[in-house]
């Protein structure tokens, strides 16, 4: 009998609840045919829960969150509630205290998809980014002095751990062998400037990456990987960074496999409970219109049955997603898709119940 996976469902805010509605459509399109089982769990979280209660995650949401095998997240953002509360409240707090030290963003082209890139197709993109997730920038260290006045002092530090680095590092370098396709990995820093935090990274890159001979390691600042990634994307198999860095590169990536609509990503403790997000945000103004791009969320939820170790079905959520991009979405900007956020999820369920092989 198949294990049954316990799925934390944090719809959140804005068409949050919707996109995940489509993913769950889909997971259980996959666990039909797959004989995969799921206990959904429904969690509160997110700018109305915030605004009627003004609570964000409590300790008892945690511990019960601790239990879950995956969260599975919609989108966190409300526009009455100021910028910060909920980012830091909810989804750094959930990362902090779950130790989600990954973040896990393929970069990936598929057919029927257009690129601002001139001369670029689904073979020149398709990589992997491994973003440290729990240190850096925003580990939240500094403060504010004199606020307000002329004399004004304000203080972020960049916190990097030995153990922090390492660990993110040696994930890259085992999921770049695993993926066994350019056998290719790139540090992405600034060793120039940033003379104390990245001769950490670069000392341990180069120290872990003797243990790993069949893999090319290579290091670029992160200016030159912004340029390339627009120039030459097809010069990335994975690349590995910090988390402001990883934060910004990310969003890049999302643009040129193109755009917020297609991009997913994982928060991932490879040993406790990883959580599950488009990359987009919580776009109320389209909120119950049914007009939002679902795929991002779909491709999140294959992400999740990957690293639970489902990785077939996993590949008939993708093959699912590629079916439906080449062949029926006209575009991908809200309202112009040619169907509705519920009948794109449809279409993918049907074709990964009925069609995946």
């Amino acid at each position: 009998m198949s294990k049954t996976h316990k799925i934390a469902i944090i719809g959140g805010d804005g068409t949050g609840p919707e996109v995940v509605a489509e993913g769950v459509k889909v997971l259980k399109a996959a666990g039909e045919r797959g004989n995969i089982s799921y206990d959904f769990i429904d969690v509160p979280l997110g700018g109305e829960n915030y605004m009627a209660t003004g609570e964000l995650l409590t300790p008892e949401t945690l511990e019960s969150l601790k239990t879950m095998d995956a969260i599975y997240l919609g989108a966190i953002g409300h526009p009455d509630v100021k910028p910060g509360i909920l980012e830091k409240g909810i989804l750094l707090d959930l990362r902090f205290s779950l130790d989600q030290y990954i973040n896990l963003r393929p970069v990936k082209l598929y057919d029927g998809v257009d690129t601002p890139l001139k001369n670029k197709g689904p073979e020149d993109i398709d990589f992997v980014v491994v973003r440290e997730n729990t240190e850096g920038l925003y580990a939240g260290a500094g403060g504010v002095l004199k606020k307000g006045t002329p004399d004004e002092v304000a203080v972020q530090e960049s916190i990097n751990t030995r153990k922090g680095v390492e660990r993110c590092i040696r994930y890259a370098f085992e999921y770049c062998k695993k993926r066994n396709k350019g056998n290719k990995l790139t540090l992405c820093g600034k060793t120039n400037v940033l003379t104390f935090a990245f001769d950490l990274w670069e000392r341990t890159f180069y120290e872990v990456a003797k243990e790993y001979p069949g893999i090319t390691a290579d290091y670029a600042h992160v200016d030159a990987i912004c340029m390339w990634m627009v120039k030459n994307p097809e010069w990335f198999d994975v690349i590995v960074t910090d988390n402001m860095f990883g934060d910004i590169i990310t969003d890049l990536g999302a643009m040129i496999q193109g755009g917020m609509g297609i991009a997913a990503g994982g928060n991932i403790n490879p040993e406790g409970v990883s959580m599950f997000e488009p990359i987009g945000g919580s776009a109320p103004k389209y909120t119950g219109m049914g007009v939002i791009n679902p795929i991002a969320a779909i491709g999140a939820a294959q992400i999740m049955l990957e690293t639970l170790g489902e990785t077939q079905a996993a590949s008939w959520i993708e093959q699912g997603i590629i079916k439906v991009l080449r062949d029926d979405l006209k575009d991908l900007g809200a309202g112009k898709m040619g169907f509705s956020t519920s009948e794109v999820g449809g279409l993918i369920a049907d074709f990964v119940k009925n069609s995946a092989q």
